[in-house]
């Protein structure tokens, strides 16, 4: 089985060595671009990386849909891999076999749920980031994609969801969800104005995209199988979870960091 998982980054960074496994790819290229860093560009053949700064990896996923042949296709993180478990090192990441056995037990991969326990996804959403966009999106599944509708509410009532933008799909899954998932996000963006948005609240896209990719496994009944995920470098856990409360109890606008 022929398997590509692309490693997102805007930078250089320590990457995982099977390159014929692991395709680091420099997102944003056309603005991100810098001279020496050996990485498939997000800009080359049909792509998005001029919209990086709103969708941030989706440019990625673009590309690889438009331009990666491959049987299996799965995006990860330069600081956010899938793993065996234990320690938060590269040499600590899914091998090819262990990708492919998890393949054998269904056709898509996705990381373990990250749970909210006292948030709901949708109010983690509006606490977080302008709730126009989400509320739009709810419209244009409604309008385009009725059958979809139930397992978007489903998604936003519940209190976890399978983050990050990060997958590993057989080549079929991966095309559908793709098509899916850019209609939505296009239709989305005919629709809201993100002009007087900060840097961060205008990544708005790839912020839907966390929460679509969980509508779509639900609405089409897709079998899936969970991994474990490691996190290279601080996880700043405690204070994620400190600025988690300020947004929901004081409401206030905190800067999030994604990667």
């Amino acid at each position: 089985m022929k398997i590509k998982v692309m490693v997102a980054a805007h930078k250089e960074f320590p990457m995982p060595e099977n390159r014929n496994l692991y395709m680091p790819v420099l997102v944003g290229a056309t603005k991100n671009y810098k001279e020496g860093i050996d990485y498939q560009r997000d800009d080359e053949g049909e792509n998005i990386s001029s919209k990086n700064p709103n969708f941030n990896e989706l440019t990625a996923i673009y590309w690889a849909w438009k331009n990666l042949d491959a049987d299996a296709i799965g995006l990860v993180h330069y600081r956010r891999l899938f793993s065996k478990g234990g320690k938060r090192e590269l040499d600590n990441i899914l091998n090819k076999k262990q990708i492919e056995q998890l393949l054998g037990k269904a056709p898509i991969i996705v990381p373990k749920k990250r749970k909210y326990y006292i948030e709901s996804n949708y109010s983690h959403y509006v606490h977080a980031h302008p709730k126009e966009p989400l509320d739009v999106t709810r419209n244009v599944i409604s309008e385009n994609y009725p059958r979809y509708l139930d397992a978007f509410d489903q998604v936003m009532h519940k209190t976890s969801a399978h983050m990050f933008n990060m997958f590993i799909m057989r080549k079929k899954e991966f095309n559908q969800y793709s098509e899916w998932l850019f209609d939505v996000l296009f239709k989305v963006e005919d629709k809201i104005d993100i002009s007087e948005y900060s840097v961060q609240d205008a990544r708005v896209f790839g912020f839907l995209a966390e929460r679509l990719m969980d509508v779509w496994i639900t609405a089409n009944k897709n079998k899936f199988v969970e991994s474990r995920w490691i996190q290279i470098g601080d996880r700043k856990i405690f204070s994620k979870i400190f600025n988690l409360l300020k947004r929901k109890f004081l409401k206030s606008s905190i800067k999030r960091t994604h990667f």
